[in-house]
């Protein structure tokens, strides 16, 4: 399957919400948790492609992005009315859903290249 890896990066991802819904994130502290959970799973991607040896790890990054962005948009509108009563996040605005994709699409147009670069240099 073509987007198998990139779907199970994204799975990984899901982590950070994991910890924000359940308040690990203002148990730890802000901002550090997000910076150390996005470094932490950042590192996760790199070292699947790289050692994978990916032959398009910019490309597998960018879609383990893009998947992330689906997941987290689609968890928040089940998960919002659950927990909080009502809808909130990034479905109440066109605007917020664009920006959770670009996001994440930088996110892992970055380690993608991170990764290729470490790939050049080590193969």
């Amino acid at each position: 399957m073509k987007y198998k890896v990139p779907i199970i990066l994204a799975a990984i991802a899901l982590i950070r919400p994991f910890f924000s819904i359940v308040g690990l994130t203002e148990y730890f502290g802000q901002p550090y948790t997000s910076i150390t959970l996005t470094l932490i799973i950042s590192l996760i991607w790199i070292c699947t492609v790289v050692i994978s040896q990916d032959k398009k790890p910019i490309q597998t990054l960018v879609m383990a992005g893009i998947f992330y962005a689906i997941f987290a948009i689609v968890i928040s509108g089940i998960l919002s009315p659950i927990l909080l009563g009502e809808l909130q996040g990034p479905l109440l605005n066109p605007l917020a859903i664009i920006s959770v994709f670009i996001t994440n699409i930088i996110w892992g147009l970055i380690v993608g290249c991170i990764s290729w670069v470490i790939m050049k240099v080590v193969y």
